[in-house]
């Protein structure tokens, strides 16, 4: 099986782990609307809209984890991706990553997506692994059935799926790699 570990890829000059969804949401807005005029990076293709969808898009996460017995600490995740995604350093001008061990990723506060979250849940199609928010345990099932998309998938010609997004839902797991 490939790594279980999480990266976390972010532009070298800005470090790891800003979150837009820690900002109020005009102070996102107004984040976003530089990151587009700015139009350097793969984030400036993103629409006026991606804040509020991203935000709707993190509840709906949030209570699928809730429900599977999740103890989120705070209403956002943080993002990583299961295993190396060499795809994702083209996001970045600079890019770089941190690497968090799998065993440093509490099952109480990470849950897993099949892919990004944003196609994840909002793409229509008939694979189960659509809509659904997954548990430590349910992730190394789910990657035994269908693999790790960024190598079945690397050049992103078989779906939306590229890589399994790790949301952590507790600052304290990623402060020792910020």
């Amino acid at each position: 099986m490939e790594c279980l570990d999480a990266y976390h890829y972010f532009e070298k000059g800005r470090g790891p782990f800003c979150n837009l969804s820690s900002l109020s949401p005009e102070e996102s807005e107004t984040v976003s609307q530089q990151i587009r005029e700015n139009g350097r990076t793969f984030a400036s293709q993103r629409s006026a809209e991606y804040m509020a969808i991203r935000r709707e898009l993190e509840q709906m996460a949030f209570a699928k984890f809730l429900a599977k017995g999740g103890q989120p600490v705070q209403p956002y995740p943080h993002y990583l991706t299961l295993g190396a995604c060499p795809w994702l350093e083209s996001w970045y001008l600079e890019p770089n990553h941190v690497i968090i061990p799998w065993h440093r990723l509490p099952a109480e506060v990470v849950s897993f997506t099949y892919g990004d979250l944003f196609p994840t849940m909002r793409y229509a199609d008939d694979k189960p692994y659509r809509k659904q928010v997954y548990t430590k345990q349910e992730i190394v099932e789910l990657i035994q059935t269908y693999g790790f998309p960024q190598v079945w998938n690397r050049t992103g010609d078989q779906g939306p799926e590229r890589y399994i997004e790790v949301q952590v839902w507790d600052n304290r797991v990623i402060d020792a790699f910020r």
